[in-house]
């Protein structure tokens, strides 16, 4: 299905607001709260997010576009398993795709203040891995409950199906790749696929994985940190989060993807597998996932784009931009 092919959201229409907030003050009032004034808005075209005031302090709701409306059972069911390590939402309608979260606090990224040091993330890091490895046991759940399916079994189909999708990918446009790009992507679906079976086949299971996990997608509080913002989430092979992530922290820190600094943090996230693997090994699953996750973020970006919103015309670049770099940096 084109995003063109998906119905507008309507949160501009006052009667979905009004729905909306209704919904959110008869959650809040079950837990003893009042909403005390207008409630501050932000938009995009795959979510839209409310700050609302109420007399026990400021709460959040957030509604999803059909792509990524899963988030809002995978809040609940994250919150259930790894208590701590994420929001537990005040209330969710999974039909809709809506959740009232709790204000989680200060961020990693307001916390570091633009600091240079990445060494924060020695301690998120083995956080997060340790919340994968306690979901392994429920992807079925997951899975169940709409979260993308990107196992490494699963993505070359994924990968040809996102190819024969010519339009997402805005094929001889300024913004979308050119022919022969294509062509070239075309030709790497076989070396593509057999890095996936290799990846199905190395050990480490299939799991939760954020996808996007950056310095504002954690919280941070005195009993370690929490993470949110999971409408990019798939199941896929957890080390595929070290795609966003490290080249985030690279970004962020003003360093080289080589830099001996992110290397550590490449291995404090391993290190909690190192329970029944050689690091090298670990190493080595590493690359070979944050490479055929370039595919994930592409599909993650056409899933969260598929609206008739006209805003999407914005990030749709994405979606071909992100498949690109199949090409640049294809592991040994």
């Amino acid at each position: 299905m084109t995003a063109a092919a998906v119905p507008h959201t309507g949160w501009d229409d006052p009667h979905w607001q009004a729905a909306a907030l209704d919904w959110v003050t008869e959650a809040l009032a079950r837990t003893g709260r009042r909403v005390t004034g207008p409630v501050e808005p932000r938009i995009r075209p795959w979510s839209l997010v409310w700050r609302v005031p109420t007399d026990a302090g400021a709460v959040w709701f957030k509604a999803n576009s059909p792509g990524t409306r899963y988030e809002a059972g995978l809040l609940a069911t994250l919150a259930r398993l790894t208590p701590g390590r994420v929001l537990d939402p005040i209330a969710v309608d999974l039909d809709r795709g809506w959740a009232v979260l709790p204000d989680g606090g200060a961020t990693l990224r307001e916390v570091a203040g633009g600091e240079s040091d990445p060494s924060r993330w020695e301690r998120v890091l083995p956080e997060y891995a340790e919340l994968q490895r306690v979901t392994v046991a429920h992807v079925d759940e997951l899975l169940a409950l709409g979260v993308p399916d990107h196992r490494p079994e699963v993505l070359p189909e994924l990968f040809a199906q996102l190819l024969d999708d010519r339009a997402a990918l805005l094929i001889g446009t300024p913004d979308g790749l050119t022919t022969e790009t294509y062509d070239r992507l075309r030709g790497l679906l076989p070396a593509y696929a057999e890095r996936c079976r290799w990846l199905a086949g190395s050990g480490v299971a299939p799991s939760i994985q954020h996808d996007d996990l950056h310095d504002g997608n954690v919280f941070v509080a005195s009993t370690g940190h929490r993470f949110f913002d999971w409408g990019d989430a798939s199941v896929a092979h957890p080390f595929g989060t070290l795609l966003v992530t490290l080249r985030s922290i690279a970004y962020t820190t003003g360093r080289a993807s080589t830099d001996p600094a992110l290397v550590r943090l490449r291995d404090a996230y391993l290190e909690p597998w190192t329970d029944r693997f050689e690091r090298d090994a670990l190493r080595r699953m590493a690359g070979v996932a944050a490479w055929v996750t370039v595919v994930s973020r592409s599909l993650s970006w056409r899933r969260a784009l598929a609206t008739a919103d006209p805003t999407r015309a914005e990030y749709a670049a994405a979606v071909p931009g992100w498949l690109e770099e199949l090409l640049a940096d294809e592991p040994d």
